[in-house]
This record gives C-alpha cells, structure tokens and sequence, in this order.
C-alpha cells in the first residue's frame, strides 16, 4: 500500500504540473482526490492491514492528500493569472491611436421654439400647463361655447372616437382653458403646450397633427389692448425688433371680440410668394377677449373679471424663426435638414 500511495503522488503531482487550463485541473481533481478517485480506492484497502500498520499508512494516507492539494490550489492560480494575461493583452487598448468621434444629435426645430416660448411667456408671469390630448367633446367644444351644429364638430373635420361623437382627438388646446379656470385660483396666466389633430390637408402650411400654444388671461381690467400689446411683444422677442405684425377681425365661438393675428412673410418680406400664397402674410394665431359666456361655466364673476385667449401654431412660428419654407420638413426627420439646428 505504502508503493500505491508513493507512486499515485508522484504520477498525480506530474499530471497537475501539466494541466494546460482550469478545466483539465478540474478533472484531475476528480480523477484522483474525488469520492470515486484512486486515492480513495486506495485508502479502502486499509481493512486488510494490521493495527500496527494502519497509523503509518494513514499518516501517509494525508501527507499525499495534502500534497495533491496544495499542488492543485498553487496549478488553478497560475492558469487562472495567467488566462487574465493573455485576456488584458487580447482586449489591450492603443491610447495613442486617435479617438472614434461621436456624432451629436440635433435639437428639432420644434423644440427649440417651444422652449424659446416657455422663456418668453414665463418672463411674463405665466404657468406652464400640459393636457390631454384625447379629450371628451365637452371641454373641446361645449365648454368653449361651440354648439352641436357647428361645422368644427363635423366628422369630416374632427378625429372622433366613439360613434356618439363624446370622445376625440383634441382640435385644439383650448380645450385646457375651461379645465384651468375651473381648477385655478384667479387671477390666471396659463400657456398650454401640446399636439393637436384636424383632418387638414397636407401641404406647405398645414398637418392633420399638428402642434399648438394656447394663453389664457383671467384677471380685472383685462382689455384688447393688452392683448395686442403681450403678443406684438411675444412677436417681438420670437423674430427681433424689425418684426412687423398685423391683427384682423375675426370670429370664434369662445371670444368676442375676436381676431387673427399675422405677421410679416419671411421668405418675401410681404411681396408674396407660394409660402404665403401671395398675401406677403402668414397666419399666425387666433385670440380675443374671452367670452364672458365662457366665463360664467367656470363659475367665474363676469362683472369683476375679464379674459384673454389665444391658440398659436407652433409649426407656423417654427417657420417663421427659422425661414422653413414648407412646413412639411419638419415631419420627415430628413437628416440634412435636421442637422441645421
């Protein structure tokens, strides 16, 4: 037995020098230290000895178990140092090569022109407000004074939901107007930021989505007079001090009076042009002074309070930063065209 233990050392102590990775270290263990191994089949045999021979067998018995091991442990750090070697060397970075440069996107004009919005009409005291966007007929059109029969709740018009024509895809954010006057404290200055949808036709000025900047004023001594005055200034701030704006008469359900305001056409300078359609105008929103009807659904005292409100499409003032030609490019994500911003 002494010959089997002293020869199975030195063939296991050669075999674990040899092994060439982890995995053949592994198997070698089981070969020779595992509940199955030839260490074990040997120590089996200690039954046929005699008492006096037993303690030096399994003293010797150990010696080789320890041996094997530590033999084992010093073989799986050597491979194990000397596999991350060769991983560093393998995955080893040049610095002095030059770098790979990232390219950096490009803020859509759209956003751009939003943020410049929330700027100017924050700096005027206004809230910035969100809304949903689809919305229950009541707060798109019966709140803001517009009766069934009007032809903006036609089908042909409107992205309605249901066949009871009660839930749509907002046509404007005026819809948020009645929802904030109900909910706010007076007196109120609100700018409402979001898409809309209309069943337009596409072409140079017009999406059937479409983005939309809606104001709203509730306070005393609120006139036409300041509203003229807060959006020539918002005009101002938007395209510089050579910005030239007009306002026209005009009728919506939930002001009175009413009014569109243009401003200049910045590809022709007012001579007209395909942008424009020949008017040398582009239209920018529609405002008024809220009607007091409007008013008195929100349970708001029309004898000390008065209002303004105005829809403003973000595309068209886009446009108008920017000198986008067709409002069209916006949408398509063309690269080269994005890239200038």
């Amino acid at each position: 037995m002494k010959e089997q233990l002293e020869k199975l050392s030195a063939e296991s102590l050669a075999a674990v020098a040899e092994a060439e990775d982890v995995a053949a270290l592994d198997a070698l263990r089981v070969r020779y230290l595992g509940k199955k191994g030839e260490l074990t089949a040997i120590l089996k045999q200690m039954g046929k000895l005699s008492a006096e021979e037993r303690p030096a067998m399994g003293q010797l018995a150990n010696s080789v178990r320890a041996k094997l091991e530590a033999a084992f442990d010093a073989r799986r750090a050597e491979l194990e140092e000397a596999a991350l070697e060769a991983r560093l060397e393998a995955e080893a970075l040049d610095v002095t090569l030059p770098g790979k440069r990232t390219r950096a996107g490009h803020r859509h004009p759209m956003d751009i022109v939003i943020d410049e919005l929330k700027d100017i009409f924050i700096g005027m005291g206004f809230e910035v407000d969100d809304g949903p966007e689809v919305e229950e007929s009541v707060y798109n059109f019966d709140r803001l004074n517009t009766d069934e029969g009007h032809p903006a709740r036609e089908w042909t018009d409107t992205f309605y939901l249901d066949e009871e024509s009660r839930t749509l895809l907002r046509t404007q954010t005026s819809n948020m107007e009645p929802r904030i006057m109900e909910t706010r404290e007076l007196p109120i200055r609100a700018a409402v930021f979001g898409r809309c949808y209309r069943k337009d036709e596409v072409d140079a000025t017009h999406s059937p989505m479409f983005h939309q900047m809606e104001g709203l004023v509730v306070d005393k001594h609120i006139t036409f007079a300041d509203l003229k005055g807060m959006l020539h200034n918002m005009a101002v701030q938007m395209y510089g001090p050579d910005t030239v704006t007009r306002f026209r008469p005009h009728h919506f359900p939930f002001t009175e009076p009413s009014c569109e305001m243009d401003v200049q056409c910045h590809k022709c300078g007012g001579k007209g042009c395909p942008t424009c359609k020949g008017e040398g105008w582009i239209e920018l929103l529609g405002a008024g002074v809220t009607n007091p009807h409007v008013h008195e659904m929100s349970g708001i005292d029309t004898s000390k309070y008065s209002g303004l409100a105005w829809g403003m499409g973000l595309e068209r003032a886009a446009m108008r930063r920017f000198k986008i030609a067709d409002l069209r490019l916006m949408f398509e994500n063309d690269v080269r065209f994005l890239e200038q911003f």
